[in-house]
């Protein structure tokens, strides 16, 4: 059976992650900061409808001695999804010192945390996925989300860049910058905002966790010549 660790896994686009790899047989690694207990639920659900092993753990993905602990329970991985994520939402100026770390330690250096121990267990097998989600603003920046701009631009750069130095050994590497999605990370829009947003979207809606599951699976049904690609996931928006 195919093994899968999954970040952020206890809501939105981590969530509906989980729920495919689940369905696709995988047995899961499901990783949350703070709702272990919907987290757990959720994974007995997922191993009852599914049929798949389901280990839930709660813990700062952003510090390494709790992501060390995590794969010294792990023997063998296929598909590494770094999703966990948070966002700023301010001017640059406004940003206190413990913020800029705060975000830029879950959303950035978790993606080196995961991937560092994730690398040792695929290079067993001369195979593996690693899959970042990352954001229309890597690309291109937002105002007021300068931080957050940041830390996925480094998450391209850092997803380019390990793709060729993994490619030889057979595992691919790719992100995907997601637009505007329907996830509570964007709860801080008023529905008037988002009708504005809608509006400049050429498909004419926001997208949902099942649309980057889907990507997700996509990417990992792809040719492993497939690596260090960032896949734009956002309705022609940008």
């Amino acid at each position: 059976m195919k093994k899968a660790v999954v970040t952020g896994a206890s809501r939105g686009l981590g969530k509906a992650i989980a729920k495919m790899l689940a369905k696709e047989g995988y047995g899961l690694y499901l990783i949350c900061q703070n709702n272990i207990d919907s987290l757990s639920e959720y994974g007995k659900y997922l191993a009852n409808t599914y049929g798949v092993p389901v280990q839930c753990f709660k813990g700062d993905v952003s510090d390494s001695t709790f992501v060390n602990s995590l794969f010294s329970k792990i023997e063998d991985l296929d598909v590494l999804i770094n999703n966990a994520g948070i966002s700023y939402v301010g001017l640059l100026q406004d940003m206190t010192d413990d913020e800029w770390h705060n975000i830029t330690a879950v959303n950035l250096d978790s993606v080196f945390y995961f991937s560092r121990q994730a690398i040792k267990l695929m290079l067993k097998k001369h195979s593996g996925n690693i899959i970042n989600i990352s954001s229309v603003w890597g690309n291109v920046g937002a105002s007021c989300e300068v931080a957050y701009s940041a830390t996925k631009g480094g998450v391209n750069a850092f997803t380019k860049a390990l793709a060729k130095e993994l490619a030889p050994s057979g595992i691919s590497v790719n992100a995907i910058s997601c637009g505007m999605m329907d996830t509570d990370m964007n709860g801080h829009l008023s529905p008037e905002d988002k009708e504005e947003i809608v509006a400049q979207i050429p498909a004419g809606r926001q997208g949902t966790g099942d649309d980057v599951a889907m990507m997700v699976k996509s990417i990992i049904n792809a040719p492993s010549y497939m690596t260090g690609q960032i896949i734009s996931l956002d309705g022609g928006w940008i």
